[in-house]
């Protein structure tokens, strides 16, 4: 089994996630301000490096104004494709 970190459901999201703060014209700096993180929190996660629990991924969602439930659907959609 593939770490989840390496899915393709977590591909998915992060891709989503990093899709949404660069059309929202938001650097990983402002992002991780409004998260009350380091930049380091945001730069690992979008390379990768780093996985979100699920509380993190709703404070994620919250911070860039997104419904955390957009982010299962397209989990769901990562799954049935693999």
């Amino acid at each position: 089994m593939t770490k989840s970190i390496y899915s393709p459901e977590m591909i998915a999201v992060r891709t989503w996630l990093r899709s949404e703060r660069l059309r929202l014209g938001l650097t990983m700096r402002e992002l991780a301000h409004r998260l009350d993180r380091p930049h380091s929190f945001v730069q690992r996660i979008e390379e990768g490096d780093r996985r979100l629990d699920v509380v993190e991924f709703v404070w994620y969602c919250q911070a860039l104004g997104l419904n955390p439930q957009d982010g299962i659907d397209l989990i769901h959609q990562a799954q049935s494709l693999s």
